[in-house]
């Protein structure tokens, strides 16, 4: 495999607008541990493409740790470790020969806190994700950065300020630059851990808008407490409770007639 290589194979045709939605990622007995503590259990789960699909539970549950599996950055905790699949397109990303540094171009992370790099400007914020990835970035630097913050709302914001560094943005606007980092490198999927838990409700609002227009061409996947922002943003939803998924349903059902006792009690208020 050379360097610019995808770790695995190209993603199959869009199906059309009436058509099931293909499955992209598909998980299935998915367990994983910090050393000896088990956080996740049995998790199987299909994830449909260019929708976005939400995680929801109380803290603790493996939220974070599950969408931390899909991109193999679970791994680079010391002692962690998982068993089972998840397959991308139909091949599993934990196969030997998969390179996670290009794993993880195709399927980008969005973190809790917006984290640009303070050292560099605007520009080379959106680009670092190209290097880091060892993609070419060429005479094409500009155009890339263009696309990228266009993508992610920001460039009519910051198009005059390239050169700035990303820390001089607001909070809303460097989680909008971490956005557009993550698009640079076209991702298929783009994981969103807890995106808007540090930002205000006006930036919280222009990151939902955001994803009503990334799902036309990525699978999200987004890990958030809030669940008004998930019946807002989602398509599916996802209950976790205790390390187990209890129940994943089309969002609309699972807030209006959840199948599941501990989803009703988790979704009224009754804990959490």
């Amino acid at each position: 495999m050379t360097s610019t290589d995808s770790p695995l194979s190209a993603p199959s045709t869009s199906p059309g607008d009436d058509a099931e939605p293909a499955t992209k990622v598909r998980v299935r007995g998915l367990n994983a541990w910090f050393g000896t503590h088990q956080v996740l259990h049995e998790v199987s789960m299909d994830i449909p493409e260019r929708q976005v699909t939400a995680v929801i539970g109380p803290s603790g549950c493996g939220k974070s740790t599950f969408i931390r599996c899909i991109n193999r950055m679970h791994e680079l905790v010391p002692g962690a470790r998982m068993e089972g699949s998840i397959q991308l397109d139909g091949e599993d990303v934990y196969r030997e020969r998969v390179d996670p540094v290009l794993l993880r171009r195709r399927v980008g992370m969005v973190f809790q806190k917006p984290n640009p790099f303070p050292s560099m400007s605007i520009r080379d914020n959106v680009l670092s994700g190209m290097r880091l990835t060892r993609r070419a970035i060429g005479a094409h630097g500009n155009a890339i950065v263009e696309s990228a913050l266009r993508q992610a709302a920001l460039w009519d914001e910051v198009k005059d300020k390239l050169n700035e560094p990303g820390t001089s943005l607001s909070g809303g606007q460097q989680q909008r630059l971490c956005i557009a980092r993550t698009l640079a490198v076209e991702p298929d999927v783009v994981l969103m851990d807890e995106p808007c838990s540090a930002l205000d409700p006006i930036a919280t609002a222009r990151i939902e808008d955001l994803l009503h227009e990334l799902r036309r061409h990525y699978t999200i996947i987004i890990v958030t407490h809030n669940l008004q922002q998930a019946t807002r943003v989602s398509d599916r939803t996802g209950f976790f409770f205790t390390g187990e998924l209890v129940e994943y349903d089309a969002t609309d059902k699972l807030f209006t007639s959840p199948s599941d006792r501990r989803t009703e009690d988790y979704i009224t208020g009754k804990f959490g």
